[in-house]
């Protein structure tokens, strides 16, 4: 396992994301103040993906550099807000998500269809025997 790539790997997710937020942002403030770049914003975005946003942002500026400079500041803002506590999220996340997991797992593990299920191999081995008479009987009233 290497830790190191895994950590450039969710880095890199992580800004990719952090920069989608970022875009949603962008266009919800455009539609108030500019709604023909808003537009024009979502027009871009269908016709370039914002899946490696690196590659995204290397386009936006070649068409709309204010925009593109735009997006880096809301992107960096996002980040500076949320960086001290995400690493903490993240841990009590992932513990949560997995204690989750592993109930719902036991809780199928230990569950007993009744059409798949036989009774024990012993008991079918012995005859049945009749009940013995405890004495009580509820309905007898």
């Amino acid at each position: 396992m290497d830790l190191k790539q895994i950590a450039k790997d969710t880095t890199k997710t992580l800004i990719s994301y952090v920069t989608y937020q970022a875009l949603r942002v962008v266009i919800a403030q455009l539609d108030e103040t500019e709604p023909k770049r808003a537009y024009w914003l979502r027009q871009f975005s269908h016709r370039v993906s914002i899946q490696d946003s690196e590659v995204y942002l290397t386009a936006l500026f070649q068409e709309e550099q204010r925009i593109a400079f735009r997006l880096l500041t809301v992107r960096e803002h996002i980040v500076e807000e949320m960086a001290d506590y995400l690493p903490e999220l993240l841990r009590t996340g992932i513990q949560q998500a997995n204690l989750q997991q592993r109930t719902q797992q036991l809780e199928r593990m230990t569950q007993i269809d009744p059409a798949t299920s036989t009774s024990h191999p012993e008991q079918s081995e012995q005859p049945e025997q009749p009940e013995q008479e405890s004495g009580y009987q509820p309905d007898s009233y």
